[in-house]
Order: structure tokens, then C-alpha cells, then sequence
């Protein structure tokens, strides 16, 4: 379906401020995977139907929180009655941004309203002391609107981001793990003076090398001890991840919640209550442990502050998976070996024994009190 089909299918197809067509389509929206938003944009921007540029917005506004922002949808039309932006992102490190969305830059925009928009948030404590204000464009020729940004009052608190730029660096936040990176790729969006370019460079050296850092499979510290530093045979992570969303899917589904990703290898629904850190190795046949992974602090931290939160483990070459509650993880924590890295992170290493034939168990290599996977099991 279109994206203009599944709003005529939501409540009664009329998208109005707080209809239910309005919630419906929004809570669609924070259930389906950043390929499929930027599919939806992409609609509304070139198959421009009525109420479109409505869909766009909301569209933009849950962008908004794939970025990591607490995002408070604004409406799609404004009143005498209540404050008339487009969208409310508050950061985690404490910078707010005031949003509006235009599908063109065809008609001058008043950018006096719009900062009067943000002013009246201030009033109304809606905004933070420290914000400014991003204007999310449908299309990349933008040259008047940058003029009249760059010679208005306006120049130091006001930003320009195409919506393709946008959807890139949501699905650039999905590749990280890093609680820094997701700060530095939010810090793209709020207004600095790049004269010196330091900052900038900070931020892609930072984001490139949390991307192609491995996040799921860790040399085991019983068997990856007397090989070099780079010998260690890593799967390649597009194979791994292909496998990870069979897995997410099919825990997803045992579990009624419709997850969506948060980032590589952590996913949440929509409340953000059910969370779930999913990792994924290939059989080591050389190995007495046949399936080795890496459980990161911050994985554990995000799974534990949902409501129901579980790390799985994916295995390439079997048709199941284990999905462990975070509790029990937490429970055998100490029973685990762990590598400290000279940058001061540490991770536990994770490894499952196969004793007999489909039978699979989770090694405490300081208790010797292995941990049986059956009742943890699903099938992928």
C-alpha cells in the first residue's frame, strides 16, 4: 500500500488534528523500518496528493525520534489557541529544536513566525533555554531559503536539512552503538560557526569509526588468546544482519510487539517498553565453544530500562534462537569472563556449548554452573 492508501484506511481516512485517522497513522509510523519512511517521503514529495504535505510532517516528526529525540508532534494547522510549529525534538544532552516542514521553498517563508513560534514555546516552558530552530525542506534546491536564512536576524539559531538528508543520518544512527556517536549526530542539527573545522571532523571520524566497528562477535578469551590482533575470521556484518532481522522478526511475532530498530544490534517498540539487544555469530567448528558473542554494559543498560527488555542470541547456521530476560543475564554477570579495552570499555564474553547434538547451554566458565537454553528457545 501507499502511503496515501493507508491514511484513507486509518479511523476515517480524514487527517485532522487529533482524529483518530491522525493517531492511527502515527502510530503506524513508529512501527515500520526506516526504508519504508523515506518510501512514504519520497510519496509525498513527488505524488503530491491532499494533505500530503500533513503525512510529511509527521513523517519528519518520527525521524525526529529515530535521531534519539523526545519529539512532540505539533499540529497541522494552526489556531488562535495554540502555538503553531510543525514539531518539538528534545535532546538528551539538552538542546532542543523547534521544527518546521516545507515540502518547497516555492512561497517565502516568514522566518519572524517562526522564531515567534519559538519564543512562545519559551513563555510556555514547551522549549529549552539552550534550542534553536531547523527548517526540514522536501527538496534539495534550497538556494532562496538559504539566502534568506543567511541575510535575516535569524542566521546564528536557524538551520537548513533537506528531508533525504535527514532519512540518511537516521539510518546512519541505526549503524552506530555508541551513546557518543548518537550526541555527535545529533549535534549536526544545531547551529555552529565552521570557520574552524575541528568539530566537524570530530563528528565523521567519530561516527565512521563506531560504524565499521564489529559489535557481535567477540574473540573468546579461552581460544582467541595465541592468535594476532587482526587474524580473528569476523562474519560479514550485512550477512549478519540479514540474520538478525529474521530473528528480530520472529520474536517480534511470539511476543505481540512490532520492534523497530534503534541501532545494529538494539531494537524497541514503540512505547519503548519491550527492548531487545540481539546479537548474531557463526559456528567456530574449530572450537569447543561453537558460538561466541560480546554483551556490552550498554546493551545490558538499554534492554533494563524497558519494561521488558531480553538479549538474544542468533546463531548463522541454526533455525532457532535464544532469547534471554535481561534479569537472567544479570543473575550470571559475575560467572563471566570479560575483556577490558585500553580505552576503558569492557564487555563480558558470551559463549554457548553444544555437549550433545541440539542441545545447547550457556558457558559460566568462573562457576562451571553452566546455564541450559532450552526454556529460552524459539524458532527463527
Amino acid at each position: 500500500m501507499t502511503i496515501e492508501q493507508i491514511v484513507a484506511s486509518a479511523g476515517n481516512g480524514q487527517l485532522k488534528d487529533e482524529s483518530v485517522c491522525s493517531k492511527e497513522l502515527r502510530s503506524f509510523l513508529g512501527q515500520v523500518p526506516s526504508t519504508k519512511l523515506a518510501e512514504y517521503a519520497n510519496h509525498c514529495l513527488t505524488d503530491s496528493y491532499p494533505k500530503s504535505g500533513f503525512v510529511l510532517q509527521d513523517i519528519v516528526n518520527e525521524l525526529g525520534r529515530r535521531l534519539g529525540y523526545e519529539v512532540t508532534n505539533g499540529r497541522y494547522q494552526g489556531t488562535t489557541n495554540s502555538i503553531g510549529n510543525d514539531g518539538l525534538w528534545r535532546s538528551p544532552n539538552g538542546h532542543d529544536l523547534l521544527v518546521e516542514v516545507k515540502t518547497s521553498d516555492a512561497y517565502r517563508i516568514s522566518l519572524d513566525k517562526i522564531a515567534a513560534y519559538r519564543d512562545e514555546q519559551l513563555k510556555v516552558g514547551g522549549i529549552s533555554k539552550s534550542n534553536s530552530m531547523l527548517i526540514v525542506v522536501g527538496r534539495d534546491d534550497t538556494g532562496e531559503l538559504e539566502a534568506q536564512v543567511r541575510g535575516s536576524r535569524h542566521a546564528w539559531d536557524m538551520r537548513l536539512i533537506s528531508v533525504d538528508a535527514l532519512l540518511r543520518l537516521a539510518d546512519l544512527m541505526e549503524q552506530t552503538e555508541n551513546v557518543d556517536t548518537a550526541d555527535k549526530i545529533r549535534s549536526l542539527l544545531v547551529p555552529l560557526e565552521y570557520t574552524r573545522l575541528d568539530t566537524l571532523i570530530d563528528v565523521m571520524f567519530t561516527t565512521a569509526k563506531d560504524v565499521v566497528e564489529t559489535v557481535d562477535e567477540a574473540p573468546s578469551a579461552n581460544n582467541g588468546e595465541s592468535k594476532s590482533k587482526n587474524s580473528y575470521d569476523f562474519t560479514d556484518a550485512k550477512v549478519l544482519d540479514l540474520k538478525r532481522e529474521r530473528i528480530v522478526a520472529s520474536v517480534s511475532k511470539a511476543n505481540g510487539n512490532k520492534l523497530i530498530r534503534k541501532s545494529r544490534v538494539l531494537y524497541w517498540d514503540d512505547t519503548h517498553t519491550f527492548r531487545v539487544a540481539c546479537a548474531v555469530s557463526k559456528r567456530y567448528l574449530d572450537s569447543n565453544t561453537p558460538y561466541w558473542y560480546a554483551y556490552h554494559p550498554p546493551w545490558d543498560a538499554f534492554i533494563a530500562e524497558g519494561g521488558k527488555g531480553f538479549f538474544v542470541l542468533g546463531c548463522m547456521d541454526l533455525d532457532v534462537a535464544f532469547v534471554i530476560p535481561v534479569d537472567v543475564m544479570r543473575q550470571h554477570l559475575d560467572e563471566l569472563q570479560t575483556t577490558n579495552k585500553p580505552d576503558g570499555k569492557m564487555y563480558w564474553h558470551i559463549k554457548i556449548l553444544e555437549p550433545e547434538a541440539g542441545k545447547y547451554l550457556l558457558q559460566m566458565p568462573k562457576s562451571g554452573k553452566h546455564l541450559s537454553l532450552e526454556e529460552f528457545t524459539i524458532s527463527v
